[in-house]
């Protein structure tokens, strides 16, 4: 008896590593009971899981005519609808590698990660792909997965992500109404003065010939409010909590340059010999970390307070400067 009976119906614009066709495979004894996935990944050898469950999720999969969850049995007779999956070129991109981060927070609705400074939150500008791919290749069956906001690639710390899309919106209505508070740890160049300052200057993006994007202050641009805590002082250098009462692109790092006080290690904004001098160091990133998030929970709205201490780098710079 053969494993899989097999009817065939015609599907143009397939690759030619793939299938020509849309595949009808009936069900056999040996596949009696059988979660749809793995029957799927039996039969089409080579296919990269999250393909498999990609299809799934579009409906580009069914049994017996009708949609189906990755995780449904079936049962002999049935006919499974199988789509011609594209088969990886020889030259192909490599694939994302499938990684999970720290993890800070999760429940069903979200899921909130400690993010490594010098990895973007997603691909794009010169970079193939970042957490959000990265966490998508590793989790492959979730529904969803969609970034709640950003951070700058060499920024450290709390990254929200959305599993469901009424916690996305919420998380995004939360952003909008100002409520909750995001806090970083940034070490600054010079003696900071005061112990705590609002510094309200407004910022507007702009491109480089080179057609890197930037920020600047401007009074054209979008309104911007941050509100900086004095935390140690390290002689030509300070440690800071800058807490963000709006959400513009680089908000802390050209408020902090702006005020005259530009962050350690910043490539953009920062002092290039003070960055060049650390680095000699070992100090090889730029110094700031969303340590704190304090939200109402975008499907309860409980109150979240969550924290990511300081890396390990940033703890030794600090102990370095200390003993100066």
């Amino acid at each position: 008896m053969p494993l899989f009976a097999m009817r065939k119906e015609s599907s143009p614009g397939t690759s030619p590593s793939a299938p020509a066709t849309v595949r009808m495979v009936e069900v056999t004894d040996e596949h009696d009971g059988q979660r749809v996935d793995n029957f799927l990944f039996r039969l089409c050898k080579g296919v990269p899981k999250s393909h498999v469950y990609k299809a799934i999720r579009d409906g580009n999969v069914r049994v017996n005519k009708g949609r189906i969850q990755a995780d449904h049995r079936l049962e002999k007779g049935d006919v499974v609808r199988v789509p011609p999956f594209r088969l990886p070129a020889p030259d192909a991109p490599r694939a994302v590698p499938p990684a999970e981060f720290p993890m800070v927070y999760e429940d069903e609705g979200m899921l909130v990660v400690d993010k490594p400074a010098g990895i973007a939150v997603h691909g794009g500008s010169g970079v193939a792909f970042g957490v959000i791919e990265r966490l998508r290749a590793a989790r492959p069956q979730a529904p969803m997965l969609e970034l709640a906001h950003r951070l700058d690639r060499e920024t450290s710390g709390l990254l929200m992500i959305a599993k469901k899309r009424n916690a996305l919106l919420g998380l995004h209505r939360m952003f909008r109404e100002g409520l909750g508070s995001k806090r970083y740890y940034a070490l600054v160049q010079g003696d900071w003065v005061n112990d705590r300052q609002h510094i309200k200057l407004p910022l507007l993006k702009w491109t480089t010939a080179s057609g890197e994007r930037r920020v600047r202050v401007d009074r054209e641009g979008q309104a911007a409010h941050t509100i900086v805590t004095l935390k140690q002082r390290f002689g030509r250098y300070s440690l800071v909590e800058a807490e963000l009462r709006t959400g513009r692109t680089h908000q802390i790092r050209v408020h902090l340059a702006a005020s005259g006080f530009p962050i350690v290690g910043d490539d953009k904004y920062g002092d290039d010999e003070t960055r060049a001098a650390f680095a000699r160091q070992g100090f090889n990133r730029m110094f700031l970390h969303a340590h704190q998030l304090t939200i109402p929970h975008p499907l309860t709205g409980e109150t979240l307070d969550l924290h990511a201490p300081l890396p390990r780098a940033c703890l030794q710079l600090l102990k370095t400067l200390e003993s100066a």
